[in-house]
């Protein structure tokens, strides 16, 4: 697979903007924990390969278990994750499935339980502001770096 473009040099202000969206969300308050799952999941329901690489090294440097990284793919059948956590992780499947889920009332029901309105609000912009990343990174074919000695 080719890399198609380099969005951040073809739109330069455009691309900064969404960078310093991605740094007003991890300065949000929302917890850093939080933030890696919200990362994470929404990249492996998008698909973005260079996304979940980073996102992945990302948690297991700031001291996220690997066991709650490989079973993130299946939160609803492992005993890992908190209420919280199933409530945050309902939302983010929702939001960014917008078109196939219609976000319902149930999802919004559970993250409502566990998270404040402003909590939920912070919550919903970091999943729009992965799924910017998501997309450019996507439609570009950006690449993610690849270890010589263990693709061997």
């Amino acid at each position: 697979m080719e890399p198609r473009m380099n969005v951040a040099e073809a739109a330069p202000a455009l691309y900064a903007a969404v960078r310093a969206l991605d740094g007003a969300v991890m300065k949000s308050g929302l917890e850093k924990r939080l933030l890696h799952l919200v990362k994470l999941r929404a990249s492996q329901i998008n698909g973005c390969a260079y996304c979940i690489d980073m996102h992945v090294k990302e948690s297991l440097a700031d001291g996220i278990p690997a066991q709650h990284l490989h079973m993130l793919t299946a939160w609803r059948e492992s005993p890992l994750y908190s209420v919280r956590d199933r409530a945050a992780l309902e939302w983010i499947e929702s939001v960014t499935l917008v078109s196939q889920t219609g976000i319902p009332d149930s999802a919004y029901a559970a993250v409502t339980a566990a998270f404040s309105p402003e909590e939920i609000a912070k919550l919903t912009i970091a999943i729009g502001t992965i799924n910017v990343w998501n997309r450019i990174a996507v439609s570009s074919r950006m690449l993610h770096p690849v270890d010589r000695a263990v693709a061997a």
